[in-house]
């Protein structure tokens, strides 16, 4: 397999992510991790492209060969790590940054199956991509044929959501099954270092998440085991938009209600200030309830105008628009909007709060959350 190998990503005909393709038990032999995956996939692309000779760049992450023992041949693991020490693998901590780095770079293709769900805020051409990720898939016969993937539109909320998880993974916050730790990730931590303030919850709006070291929540930066300082306050982001664009976001805190409308009183959300005269004769002073409480966000149409709803739907196609019943409380989830007139919505940002991160646990044990730091009752932020 070696001469297929390209030492740089500027002269290989694909990217390959190794970790993905190694580890995918859908082709190849049996066993969590197999190299012979590697070769297949080369044949398929020798049969592809037609060129016997076709080069691929692989990089790979550090966890691949830091979990050798999946290897049902160590012979395997030593070829491995002679790829790593003479350049023909490029040996990272994440491999899915670099791979799509080098892909948007260079506009090579890339062998891979991951959907890179998590890292399309930070590469958005990834979005309706249909021709520059390949998928290895098994054909009857146990070879391997790649096909091109369609990327697919992803809605903010799916991005949020499996941007969460992968920050649990990489903090060793998952469970068996994926499962997040909900009993560490729902507690409040604190470094026993007096200068530390990488998980005070009062020294700005984002903490680190603890990590994990031999069963114990660990500082990131003095590795000694966090003292836990009790359950996490709540907090949930909504966000305004007009005419698609977000201009500005506000925090609620559980246990607490917020009137949002054109003049909603000292207490609400004036959205007078960002609304063209126009516009805002169609947007009650009063318009819509907001509050938190046991740990779910709830909406209530209080207008005189009346409000629309609709769900954030699946793969960026939002649910119908359905008119709220006046004065009833409706769950107010991520990615739901709100539309107070035409061109003004209020809706969530994927954050959620504990409770509900539980209850998506327990539900289809994946989307997690970082949980953001309690803040002072609805307060504007541009």
């Amino acid at each position: 397999m070696e001469h297929h190998l390209a030492v740089s990503a500027e002269r290989a005909d694909y990217l390959l992510e190794l970790s993905n393709v190694v580890r995918q038990t859908s082709i190849g032999p049996r066993g969590p991790r197999s190299l012979r995956r590697l070769g297949l996939v080369l044949r398929a692309l020798m049969d592809l492209t037609g060129d016997p000779d076709v080069s691929v760049y692989l990089v790979a992450d550090t966890s691949l060969l830091g979990g050798q023992r999946e290897f049902g041949d160590p012979a395997e693991v030593r070829r491995l790590r002679g790829w790593v020490a003479g350049g023909l693998v490029e040996e990272v901590d994440d491999a899915d940054e670099r791979i799509l780095d080098l892909a948007r770079m260079t506009g090579t293709r890339v062998v891979t199956g991951d959907q890179y769900v998590d890292h399309r805020l930070q590469h958005p051409w990834i979005q309706g991509n249909t021709w520059q990720f390949l998928r290895p898939e098994a054909r009857p016969d146990g070879s391997v044929t790649v096909v091109p993937m369609d990327m697919g539109v992803r809605t903010e909320a799916e991005i949020s959501h499996r941007m969460e998880l992968s920050a649990l993974k990489k903090q060793g916050l998952l469970g068996p099954s994926r499962t997040p730790l909900t009993e560490v990730i729902m507690r409040a931590w604190r470094c026993p270092e007096p200068r530390c303030g990488l998980y005070d919850l009062h020294r700005g709006e984002r903490v680190l998440l603890p990590r994990m070291r031999r069963g114990a929540p660990t500082c990131e930066l003095h590795g000694v085991p966090l003292a836990d300082e009790g359950p996490r306050p709540a907090a949930a982001q909504l966000k305004v938009v007009i005419g698609g664009a977000c201009v500005a976001r506000y925090t609620l805190d559980e246990g607490s209600e917020a009137n949002v409308g054109r003049f909603p009183g000292p207490a609400g959300i004036a959205l007078h200030g960002l609304l063209s005269p126009e516009v805002a004769g169609r947007v009650s002073r009063r318009h819509v309830a907001v509050c938190a409480r046991g740990g779910t966000v709830l909406v209530r149409d209080v207008s005189s105008y009346g409000t629309r709803m609709r769900g954030a739907g699946r793969r960026g196609v939002p649910g119908r628009w359905e008119t709220l019943p006046p004065g009833t409380d409706r769950p107010f989830r991520p990615g739901d909007e709100v539309e107070l007139t035409p061109g003004v919505v209020l809706t969530r940002s994927g954050r959620r709060f504990p409770a509900e991160l539980a209850d998506a646990w327990r539900t289809v044990a994946a989307p997690t959350a970082p949980v953001p730091a309690a803040a002072e009752a609805p307060t504007r932020r541009a």
